[in-house]
């Protein structure tokens, strides 16, 4: 069954990564396609999140949003994760870190808070660690002071989950994966934030998955719907309880994912589509 969604989340988030000089544009175009949740990052090596935010206020500025409209995320990354261009002093302290990460944030993105802060993924592969904890608590500040409302956790094993629930107050209200289909589509991962109602945001849907979009079982359903193959898998993540990014720079495929909501697959098609993990 689908996760419950609080109604200030939408159904679909617009990815920033890897755009660069293309991000202004293109987020403002998403706006226009009708999206109305950004993901982003204040990690320069992957994000232009000044360019993010340079594209909501060209949106702002004609009148094709005002920014109650929107859903607006993004992320804390430690130090191994950045480039040279940092958003905090890496001398500081990790709470300190936190506070200035998100600070430069919300300068970037010309808004006084945002809607979801995430931890961009935990600082060790292996497991839940102090450091992470210790980041989680500054992020629970951040939201108490009103600088989010939501927190989240990236990159993660269902261990992370495991051992972070045993140690916080609280679970996260999402958790955002690559979800590959050879893998059952993070299918643990995603019955943790099930049975715990953490909203599962599923990334490189697509770019994870390109032969899938090719394969006889997505294509017959596409057919059969008169739909793409990406709005197979779009409406796929959906009837599996996942709140699905997408990060095309192409206007007509910002249409066509959208227009993915109104598709409705059988439980034999959802079925078919989870059955082809390796």
């Amino acid at each position: 069954m689908p996760n419950p969604r609080p109604s200030s989340v939408p159904d679909f988030l617009y990815g920033t990564a890897w755009k660069e000089e293309r991000t202004p544009a293109l987020v403002e175009l998403a706006l226009r396609a009708g999206f109305r949740g950004v993901d982003t990052a204040n990690q320069r090596r992957h994000y232009f999140e000044a360019g993010a935010g340079q594209g909501l206020a060209a949106a702002y500025r004609a009148g094709v949003v005002v920014r109650a409209d929107l859903f607006l995320q993004t992320k804390f990354t430690y130090r191994p994760g950045q480039d040279h261009r940092l958003p905090y002093d890496p001398a500081a302290s990790l709470s300190m870190q936190v506070a200035q990460s998100l600070a430069s944030s919300l300068e970037h993105l010309g808004t006084d808070h945002v809607d979801s802060y995430v931890l961009h993924g935990p600082a060790s592969g292996y497991g839940w660690t102090d450091a992470d904890s210790e980041v989680w608590e500054a992020m629970r500040k951040e939201r108490d002071a009103g600088r989010t409302r939501l927190l989240g956790v990236s990159n993660v094993s269902l261990r992370h989950l495991e051992q972070m629930v045993d140690v916080l107050p609280e679970a996260p209200a999402f958790v955002q994966n690559r979800c590959y289909a050879h893998f059952g589509w993070d299918r643990d991962v995603r019955s943790f934030c099930s049975q715990r109602k953490i909203i599962y945001q599923g990334f490189s849907l697509l770019t994870a998955n390109a032969e899938l979009l090719e394969h006889p079982v997505v294509t017959g359903l596409a057919t059969a719907a008169s739909a793409t193959p990406a709005q197979v898998v779009f409406a796929f993540a959906r009837a599996v309880g996942m709140l699905p990014l997408t990060g095309t720079s192409n206007a007509e495929h910002m249409k066509q994912d959208l227009a993915s909501r109104f598709l409705a697959l059988t439980p034999g098609g959802v079925r078919a589509i989870e059955s082809l993990a390796g």
